[in-house]
């Protein structure tokens, strides 16, 4: 089975100590490509690095919702200079985040629709972190769909049923991490069985969100398998075939020469 996991954090601290290893054990367990995604200036430079080094890796860029506010002047330019980069194919993550209050919303929601302009300019999909603000973030995409459709993932998709829909009719696809597998998330479960084959995908968002069988355990590329096989299950899949719809989708949606 290949796979593809779209979002994973290889810059964070916690794989500093084996960093080869676990891209050794993904690229083991089937992966073709893992998209690890920047959350400020540094780790988006720390990305593209881990991109340059290791030819299954691919960087996104974007400044987090919950770090826009300790964005130093000039860090959005250099955002938008390292978004030229030819191993960058996604923006973000960006989004809304009312669960936290390390930005205020009005901050948030201008860097949100800097990220949708960056990546529409760059023709590459954006990617959308989205916490206790379905609305606010279902109507900002409205509002910015201008008419048209985006290029985007709502990721480690968790909303409601009409946050889905409402996404959906707007041409964002849905990607779902480990919470998938948790046996308390029928709804997720649901989302995934009803969403159009060719606007979902799998990612671990590592080292977090570990699926069930290691749930509480550091997560790691590797892992996004058993997600794909959850999801092949709610969809009435073989392993094989949820591999397959999912890594045809990430090829498409990132333009991933894998």
């Amino acid at each position: 089975m290949e796979l593809i996991d779209t979002h994973a954090h290889l810059d964070e601290d916690a794989f500093g100590p084996d960093l080869p290893a676990v891209i050794a054990r993904a690229e083991a367990a089937g992966l073709v490509g893992i998209i690890t995604i920047g959350t400020t200036v540094a780790s988006c430079r720390r990305a593209i690095e881990l991109a340059e080094t290791h030819p299954t890796v691919f960087a996104a860029i974007g400044i987090h919702p919950n770090y826009a506010a300790q964005a130093a002047p000039g860090d959005w330019e250099i955002i938008e200079r390292l978004a030229e980069h030819p191993r960058v194919v996604g923006i973000g993550e960006t989004g809304l985040d009312r669960y936290w209050d390390h930005t205020p919303i009005d901050v948030q929601q201008d860097y949100f629709r800097r990220h949708i302009a960056l990546a529409r300019h760059r023709d590459v999909p954006f990617i959308v972190h989205c916490r206790d603000a379905e609305a606010d973030v279902a109507a900002l995409l409205e509002e910015t769909a201008a008419g048209g459709a985006h290029k985007g993932v709502m990721h480690s998709f968790c909303g409601t049923p009409e946050t889905a829909a409402r996404t959906l009719a707007l041409g964002m696809h849905l990607s779902f991490s480990g919470m998938l597998t948790y046996k308390k998330n029928q709804a997720i479960r649901d989302a995934a069985r009803a969403a159009p084959a060719d606007r979902i995908l799998v990612e671990t968002d590592c080292p977090y969100l570990a699926p069930a069988t290691v749930r509480g355990k550091r997560n790691e590329p590797a892992w996004v398998r058993e997600t794909a096989e959850v999801l092949g299950q709610a969809r009435g899949l073989s392993h094989d075939e949820a591999g397959t719809l999912t890594t045809d989708n990430a090829r498409r949606l990132f333009a991933l020469p894998v």
